[in-house]
């Protein structure tokens, strides 16, 4: 007699890639990935290097497609050569760790047949010992049926429905060389040529493109448009009011910088990134203790990684930390600015602020000269 133990199956996955000239990256990606894959499929978007090649020694699934300034059409392309149950989708300079190989194997084992979208946190930053400082969670490995499809020339994704779950297993990216600067800005600028209208999401990242780009008035207006139509989702909202903010801090506009921020809390109680922001406005106006309650506010703020926000792990531990030191000091509270100092240390060892605002220390201690602390 057959148990339901014995019943369950063992989830497939289809890894599906869309690349281009990536030839220096790609094999460290398929390497990693290639042992929880049930089959590989890369579509290739023209390749001029040995991409190709690379991507042969591991499938021989590998699709020539035409590049249209549109991921979302590449993507869905790749997804509609899968014939596994599930897509689970990397970019070249993407890698699976050994420890995230493993938790993905038995995940495959154990995931059970009802879930159509799996969430994984997405690495793209580290500190000098390889700690994640940037994530956030994608829709990593979804459902293989038409349901699930990408959405969006660039900054694509697909609208996770039906039953979500949130994993650990983790993407981290790792690129090597720079990408092109202007690709984005130009797909967006193309579709305003064309006279298609942005969604609200195209709105937001369009914003940040302008102000990457220096654009700061352009970026004013169009993140000033998306929050007043105000069907934006509360994660892009509340990132939207800080590269407002930026904007306007780069605009010398230091009081609208400062609404910008306040204008967060509209939409959620603040995250430790907009605590951060407020605590560096007034620390740039010398207003320390106004300074020291948002980065103490933003150093007992919950972190929420699967909100689907933007998540700045130093914003949580050293950052506030290292400027309640300097805080603190300024006000001649220099107990309380060493124990922050300390604190700093805890969560990054290897600072060269916490480093060298322990010889201050040591030195204020023994009665010597007393340079400011550092930031």
């Amino acid at each position: 007699m057959i148990t339901l133990e014995e019943e369950k199956k063992v989830a497939t996955i289809s890894l599906c890639m869309i690349v281009r000239d990536e030839e220096s990256v790609l094999r460290r990606c398929l390497s990693s990935a290639a042992s929880i894959a049930d089959e590989i499929i890369v579509v290739d978007t023209g390749s001029v290097d040995q991409t190709r090649k690379i991507a042969l020694e591991y499938t021989q699934k590998v699709y020539p497609y035409d590049w249209t300034d549109d991921f979302s059409a590449a993507r869905n392309f790749s997804f509609s050569k899968a014939e596994m149950e599930y897509c689970f989708w990397l970019d070249a300079d993407d890698v699976l760790t050994p420890e995230n190989q493993d938790k993905f194997s038995r995940l495959k084992e154990t995931l059970s047949p009802d879930v159509d979208v799996v969430m994984m946190p997405y690495h793209t930053a580290f500190d000098s010992s390889g700690k994640p400082t940037f994530s956030y969670y994608r829709e990593r490995l979804v459902r293989n049926c038409p349901a699930y499809r990408w959405k969006g020339k660039v900054h694509e994704a697909i609208v996770p429905c039906g039953k979500v779950i949130y994993s650990d297993i983790a993407v981290e990216h790792h690129k090597i060389k720079p990408a092109d600067p202007d690709r984005n800005m130009k797909i967006y600028q193309n579709q305003l040529s064309h006279g298609e209208t942005l969604t609200p999401r195209e709105q937001f990242y369009y914003g940040r493109e302008l102000y990457y780009h220096g654009e700061y008035m352009e970026a004013i207006q169009v993140f000033t448009t998306f929050l007043k139509e105000g069907e934006g989702w509360i994660e892009n909202n509340l990132e939207a009011c800080r590269q407002l903010s930026d904007c306007y801090r780069a605009l010398g506009q230091k009081q609208q910088a400062l609404t910008a921020l306040l204008r967060a809390m509209e939409y959620d109680i603040p995250r430790g990134e907009l605590c951060c922001d407020i605590g560096k406005w007034f620390f740039e106006q010398e207003r320390w203790r106004q300074a020291a309650f948002w980065y103490e506010t933003a150093l007992h703020t919950p972190r929420n990684d699967t909100s689907g926000g933007f998540v700045e792990a130093q914003c949580y531990g050293y950052l506030p930390a290292i400027q309640l030191c300097v805080c603190y000091d300024r006000m001649k509270e220099y107990q309380k600015a060493e124990e922050y100092n300390t604190l700093a240390g805890h969560f990054q060892p290897d600072s060269e602020a916490y480093l060298r605002n322990l010889s201050y220390f040591a030195l204020r201690n023994k009665g010597g000269e007393n340079p400011h602390a550092l930031s």
